[in-house]
């Protein structure tokens, strides 16, 4: 057998795998019990990639997670709201173990099944978990009750790999509330996986600093590592495309962020994904706007001639949010950019390459009490 394709996983084989990837209670460590996003044990011990074959999965093998529910992507395509009416069952979509079964503020009741195929599951706002951590469960079986949000009824699903979300699509087809009969290649290259599909199809792997996708990794340890060349590209913009510095963070000045400039009322893009908590003018600031992201991030954008958004709305990476302008305490039209962990300011420069324009090649440590610091990978 070549190595490389060791993991070779049909529904003859669900049940011998099982061991590999999906352990009995006493086998899962703490934080695999309190955390969604967490690398699977041993999946890429053997090789940098395996396969998994749906060509010959039967309808029995498989179940979707709402089967009359109407499912529509979300969050940049790295989940599915998938709307019913209230008290209906979610399912298993494959045989497996529960991970996790707990609430998670973010995600309400939340479910994580790990599969013999390599996959996991999450199904999140749940009226209520029907199933507890080491429980194995069968396709198709009740795994919780729908629970939803704002008087909306909704499961919020997601499929993983590693830890790191897969776009549902490329396995599901989710108007017809069926799996695509194909084989998948998954690799680990590097920090990312990359899934490629028999057709060439691909679908890119990653972080983001979305509150709503990411869990929070305090809960669990005092430390934190965020390699930022894992937050993929939909997920990041850089404020101001086309700027240049023309006063640092720090110095003499105990400058609280970085001043960028191109033109006056040119468009200010949000760093990452995330929800604004701030946007009216505020004292020297003039217009700003404060938007939270995940893990205790915020970033602050202050000056603008125009906010164009509001309080309590969610936002994604590069979303026009104001105009470049001379609010507050500016002698020029320009943007005042800051970045928050915890409460804390540190230097946007840890998060930006601000010459390229793009995120820095380093990892993050980041501390429970507010600590970053970075090194270079």
């Amino acid at each position: 057998m070549n190595r490389k394709f060791r993991y070779i996983l049909t529904p003859l084989l669900l049940v011998t795998a099982l061991s590999a990837f999906a352990p009995s209670k006493d086998k899962f460590t703490p934080a695999e019990m309190q955390q969604i996003s967490i690398e699977t044990p041993g999946l890429f011990a053997a090789s940098d990639a395996f396969t998994v074959d749906f060509t010959g999965v039967s309808k029995s093998d498989f179940s979707f997670p709402l089967p009359v529910g109407k499912a529509t992507p979300s969050a940049g395509n790295s989940e599915l709201e998938i709307s019913t009416k209230e008290g209906d069952a979610v399912k298993a979509m494959f045989d497996g173990v529960v991970r996790l079964s707990r609430n998670i503020p973010a995600f309400g009741n939340v479910i994580v099944l790990r599969h013999a195929n390599g996959l996991e599951t999450v199904y999140g706002e749940n009226a209520q978990n029907m199933v507890k951590v080491g429980q194995e469960v069968k396709a198709g079986q009740t795994v919780a009750i729908v629970g939803g949000r704002n008087g909306r009824s909704y499961c919020r699903f997601a499929i993983m790999v590693n830890g790191r979300r897969i776009n549902p699509e490329t396995i599901l087809d989710i108007r017809r509330h069926s799996f695509k009969k194909q084989l998948l290649l998954i690799e680990k290259r590097g920090a990312r996986i990359e899934v490629n599909t028999r057709s060439g199809e691909k679908a890119k792997t990653g972080r983001s600093l979305d509150p709503d996708r990411e869990s929070d990794p305090f809960l669990q340890s005092v430390t934190f590592k965020l390699n930022l060349e894992e937050i993929e590209q939909e997920h990041w913009a850089y404020p101001l495309p086309g700027s240049h510095v023309i006063s640092p963070y720090g110095g003499k000045r105990h400058h609280g962020g970085v001043d960028i400039k191109t033109k006056p009322n040119d468009k200010i893009l949000a760093a990452f994904d995330g929800v604004v908590t701030r946007a009216c003018a505020y004292f020297g600031y003039g217009n700003c706007i404060v938007i939270r992201h995940a893990y205790g991030f915020e970033t602050l954008y202050s000056h603008q001639s125009r906010n164009f958004v509001k309080v309590g709305q969610r936002v994604k990476a590069g979303q026009v949010i104001g105009l470049t302008g001379r609010t507050g305490r500016a002698t020029t039209e320009h943007l005042h950019f800051e970045t928050h962990f915890r409460g804390r300011r540190f230097n946007p420069a840890v998060l930006f390459d601000h010459i390229g324009k793009k995120l820095q090649a380093v990892t993050l440590t980041l501390s429970k009490s507010g600590m970053v610091s970075s090194k270079r990978n």
